[in-house]
């Protein structure tokens, strides 16, 4: 309960934190900049990605498993002193602001009555009453937001924005990326420590290549999305990634390291080339002044679709295995299981990159550093030069 607890406390700085990020980018960088920026943010936080499961593999192996936590606390401290000395405070004057309470409610009742439904459906029984009324109350309580959200005056979750084909994809897809991946990331990291018997450290590592080719693509890939959209980017980024679980889906008790390092390059770079024109591609096609609602829309979309895919794997897998882990059988059920729940989550990726090339399109903005050129260029009103 106390672990509970302390991750909702620590979910509700991450929701305050991370779609800030990308709103200030987007307030700060000019339209033609803002995919390389957008790249640069996805690059370093592929840089923790890489750190995180390597520190944290070594503070559990030699130190203890709570220092975890306690290592992010100076981190903290350094990241508040540094946003209040560097950051240029951006918001939206339009109109009020204020909390969308009904919405909050219903959409976090509907995502965890799924969630819940999902895990525990091989424990109960997919027919039971339990199951059934769970997957009920989350149909249930999303049609009960939508209908919230499309009447509310101020909603927390702007349905409007998805009239555009462009956000509407790119949010999507970037649900369908995390669904894909985010399941694949917990699970392989399981199949390496209990299957092939690595420590947490060497699992830890083991993704290095990955994180790497992340780091590295991931500001090419802003870069060239300012020049030629992001479209096609994310096409080949989403086919390499559902090419890189159909190599992880091959993976069996008798794998090893370099057996693992093709789904890991290849994955790196699916995700580099992907992730930041998805998200370069969701926030240039929403105004400047409604960068933080596009930012929180794609956040909110990233941990939907990462909640949903771990989920949905380990439905999979627990639906294949019987016993428990010591057992004899144990290693072959899970590599079964793990197959098939690979599988399903390349199926997925394919299908979001057929998404991502039917609908996204390279929006063209005007920034205001642009319409402030226009106007003393023109002598226009600034009216008259937004709509030209």
């Amino acid at each position: 309960e106390m672990l509970i607890a302390a991750r909702t406390v620590q979910g509700i700085g991450a929701a305050l934190m991370m779609p800030a990020t990308l709103s200030i980018i987007s307030a700060t960088f000019p339209v033609h900049e803002r995919g390389m920026a957008i790249g640069i943010w996805a690059g370093v936080s592929a840089v923790a990605l890489a750190i995180g499961p390597l520190v944290g593999g070594l503070l559990t192996e030699h130190i203890d498993w709570s220092w975890i936590f306690f290592i992010n606390v100076p981190v903290g401290l350094l990241g508040i002193v540094f946003a209040r000395i560097a950051i240029v405070e951006s918001r939206d004057t339009s109109h009020e602001q204020r909390l969308d309470l009904p919405g909050l409610l219903t959409s976090a009742l509907a995502l965890f009555a799924l969630a819940y439904g999902l895990i525990e459906a091989n424990n109960y029984g997919w027919t039971s009453l339990r199951i059934l009324s769970l997957f009920g109350v989350a149909a249930i309580a999303l049609a009960v937001f939508v209908a919230l959200e499309l009447r509310q005056r101020l909603p927390m979750f702007d349905l409007s924005l998805f009239r555009n084909p462009t956000f509407a994809g790119a949010n999507t897809t970037m649900m369908l990326v995390t669904l894909a991946m985010f399941g694949v990331f917990f699970f392989v990291s399981l199949y390496m420590q209990n299957i092939l018997g690595y420590s947490a450290t060497q699992a830890g590592a083991t993704f290095l290549p990955m994180t790497v080719l992340i780091v590295l693509i991931a500001p090419a890939a802003g870069r060239f999305s300012d020049r030629i959209g992001s479209r096609w980017l994310m096409g080949s980024g989403m086919t390499l990634l559902g090419c890189s679980l159909l190599l992880f889906s091959r993976l069996d008790q008798a794998s090893t390291f370099w057996t693992v390092l093709p789904g890991l390059l290849v994955g790196g770079l699916g995700m580099g080339l992907t992730m930041t024109p998805a998200t370069a591609a969701g926030m240039g096609s929403v105004p400047v002044d409604k960068a933080g609602v596009g930012s929180a829309v794609l956040n909110s979309m990233r941990q939907v679709g990462g909640t949903l895919g771990i989920a949905v794997m380990g439905a999979i897998i627990a639906s294949y295995v019987t016993v428990v882990p010591t057992a004899a059988r144990y290693p072959a059920e899970f590599i079964t299981g793990f197959q098939r729940g690979l599988e399903v989550s390349a199926g997925i990726a394919f299908a979001a990159a057929i998404l991502a090339v039917l609908t996204v399109r390279k929006e063209k903005q005007a920034d205001a550093g642009d319409l402030a050129a226009a106007v003393a260029a023109a002598g226009e009103s600034p009216q008259e030069a937004r709509a030209a």
